[in-house]
């Protein structure tokens, strides 16, 4: 049997990436923080659960032998790293240099795939972006992002390691409680006539359901080699206004909906994906933003 090693596996993108890697036949291994409380590690797929900071001295206790490693590890979060630069960078780029140190030193053809962000992009229009874009970062997180990725393209050019990026736009299903989608529902939920949002609400957003990233993730591990980027949204935007509109309707609420117009810091006003590199490799969004968004409002009101 196969085995793949997955950090941060006890986070958002990880567990639907174990589960999907477990799905196809893998012996999946996770590795990183985080309290599992009422739930197990094998709800999602993993076999061999490790909690453990992203270490080169923790990987390398690993004594089975792993096909690659998917490094879901790391902050998420924009506003984190302009509270704490270095801590974002420790996340995003440091534990990254461990994974692929470990496979450098390996001397096994391992695969490495890395989940950036579409944040590298920074400010741009209201366009699709593609890989071939020149980045413009805004933020800490982006810069941050920008790094590791280049340390991937360094490693393949130089230690013929399988590196692939992939630059996330918004990925959102079952089991997020964060960001827009989760903020809205609580809103819209909670106590209050009038919820206020941040920005215009003209902003636009490509949302990616979790289980088409862990999808993309899966179909590049299989196939790329070298040093490979891509994309992962679905090539479609949604405004900001019509998905918390869309949200408030699912939740049968009459509430009145305002936005502020205060851009966030780091916060770029569009972000929308050219998909045709995954789409190359015989990768397809399977849910649509209409049919993710009911199942997210469903798990919402059973879960949250």
């Amino acid at each position: 049997m196969q085995s793949v090693l997955i950090t941060g596996a006890h986070g958002f993108l990880g567990r639907y990436t174990a589960l999907r890697f477990k799905m196809n036949g893998y012996h999946v291994i996770g590795m990183g923080l985080g309290s599992w409380e009422n739930e197990k590690p094998s709800d999602f797929g993993i076999d061999d659960w490790r909690e453990s900071d992203i270490t080169l001295e923790a990987l390398s206790v690993i004594s089975r032998e792993i096909e690659g490693i998917v490094h879901c590890a790391g902050s998420g979060s924009v506003a984190f790293s302009f509270e704490n630069p270095g801590m974002d960078f420790s996340q995003n780029v440091q534990t990254e240099l461990a994974a692929l140190e470990f496979i450098r030193l390996s001397g096994s053809p391992m695969k490495f795939i890395y989940p950036s962000s579409a944040a590298v992009y920074g400010l741009q229009d209201d366009r699709e972006l593609y890989v071939t874009d020149v980045p413009h970062p805004v933020s800490p997180y982006g810069y941050h992002k920008l790094i590791a990725e280049h340390l991937c393209e360094s490693y393949a050019a130089n230690f013929k390691v399988h590196a692939s990026v992939i630059r996330f736009f918004s990925i959102y299903g079952e089991g997020l409680r964060k960001l827009l989608l989760w903020d809205a529902c609580r809103k819209f939920d909670g106590p209050g006539d009038t919820l206020m949002f941040f920005g215009t609400g003209n902003e636009t957003r490509d949302w990616i359901h979790a289980s088409d990233a862990a999808g993309l993730i899966f179909t590049i591990f299989q196939k790329s080699e070298g040093y490979s980027l891509y994309n992962g949204g679905s090539g479609t935007r949604h405004s900001i206004m019509d998905v918390i509109t869309l949200c408030g309707k699912a939740l049968k609420s009459d509430k009145k909906v305002v936005f502020n117009g205060v851009q966030k810091q780091g916060d770029p006003k569009h972000y929308w994906a050219d998909m045709s590199p995954a789409r190359s490799i015989g990768w397809e969004n399977t849910v649509s933003f209409g049919d993710g968004l009911e199942r997210y409002i469903r798990w919402f009101r059973e879960k949250a």
